[in-house]
């Protein structure tokens, strides 16, 4: 089984929205996390969808998801106050509903502008190799610096990636890490790709787009919105 992994458990604090977390935001009077399940619902090869969101917010989540029709999401769970916590969670879930060699594509809920194309080379990848983690070419020179703030190194362009999502595994892979993770008290990995690398499984990439964003804060969702109606005007006019 091919099972999508969408947490959603964040409020939204660097949105500046004080009420509405950004995962529920609307664009068009849609939800982004409706953008974002909606490729997964309308791809052939997702069998299932998960969902970790803020408890307080799941009924809410229930009934839009009743409104637009989706009927892959099986199972919601409360999210953590990390995202590896609210990962975790869904994980846990997983492991008890589906076979262990499940593939499963863990993404953020406020990352809507995937396409068919990068779940199916997920998928695909970790059929071949075991893991595939979500890049795009850096378009910027990358560097780091030292405690005291001077520049340390400059890092070749042409060979850095910034990590995206979906970050996609075998279920008993990233299961077995994030109970190691829990085990030895390690609750501050970023992401799903740096606590595998961290327990050493190795990863392989899929090279998405640049418009493959996280919506975290007002200019992400202007970038968004600009997006989608450019795409909403070439399918009407043609352009």
């Amino acid at each position: 089984m091919n099972i999508a992994l969408i947490f959603a458990g964040g409020t939204g604090q660097r949105m500046n929205t004080k009420t509405t977390p950004k995962q529920f935001l609307k664009l068009h009077e849609k939800e982004i996390i409706i953008y974002t399940i909606e490729h997964f619902e309308n791809h052939p090869d997702i069998d299932a969808i998960v969902v970790s969101c803020i408890a307080q917010w799941i009924p809410y989540l229930k009934s839009i998801l009743k409104r637009y029709g989706i009927k892959k999401v099986e199972w919601i769970v409360e999210g953590g106050s990390t995202g590896q916590q609210s990962i975790y969670n869904a994980l846990e879930k997983i492991e008890q509903e589906y076979p262990e060699e499940s593939i499963v594509l863990i993404h953020d809920g406020v990352r809507p502008l995937i396409n068919d194309r990068i779940i199916s080379e997920n998928i695909e990848c970790v059929k071949k190799s075991g893991a595939a983690i979500t890049v795009a070419p850096s378009v910027e020179t990358v560097i780091t610096i030292k405690q005291d703030g001077d520049l340390d190194r400059i890092s070749d362009r042409s060979a850095c990636m910034m990590a995206k999502a979906p970050q996609s595994f075998y279920v008993k892979d990233i299961i077995s890490a994030h109970k190691r993770a829990l085990q030895e008290n390690k609750n501050d990995f970023i992401d799903s790709a740096s606590i595998m690398s961290h327990y050493g499984y190795q990863l392989k990439t899929v090279v998405g787009g640049y418009e493959n964003i996280k919506i975290t804060t007002p200019s992400d969702f202007y970038i968004f919105r600009a997006i989608i109606e450019a795409k909403e005007n070439s399918q009407i006019f043609g352009i």
